[in-house]
């Protein structure tokens, strides 16, 4: 694409967007049914809500950048270490002494944790989307 450029594919971006755009909103409602259900403090679900965000969209980054399966591909350096500062810097954010000041409260191991199994289906059920997507959609 890099040496001879295409023009941009507005189906096909509708379709993945549809895809993918159902996919992330499926683990919203997860997330917010989970907070809902651990009946946690607002402070807390507003951190929770944040945290799950930002980790899962800075994640998904390596499941949709290519085709193929995120794992068999390398992605560069710099997005690498990006990516990971990103999700260090927002999980460690609630433990700083600026987290009350944006109404940040720490976050109960478990729930983190649980916060942590979403973000894996979330990555785990998008790989499988695209699995399914790259067949069925042809580029």
């Amino acid at each position: 694409m890099v040496s001879q450029p295409r023009r941009w594919d507005i189906k096909f971006i509708r379709k993945f967007m549809i895809t993918f755009g159902f996919v992330s909103s499926l683990f919203d409602f997860m997330t917010f049914g989970l907070l809902l259900l651990l009946d946690v403090s607002v402070e807390q679900f507003r951190t929770a809500w944040f945290v799950e965000s930002v980790v899962s969209a800075a994640l998904i980054v390596f499941v949709v950048r290519s085709s193929k399966p995120f794992f068999s591909t390398r992605p560069g350096k710099y997005l690498v270490a990006a990516t990971l500062t990103i999700v260090a810097v927002t999980v460690a954010l609630p433990y700083t002494p600026i987290a009350p000041l944006i109404g940040f409260e720490p976050l109960p191991l478990r729930l983190l944790g649980l916060l942590g199994v979403i973000v894996a289906l979330y990555i785990s059920t998008a790989e499988i989307a695209k699995h399914i997507f790259y067949r069925l959609v042809k580029i």
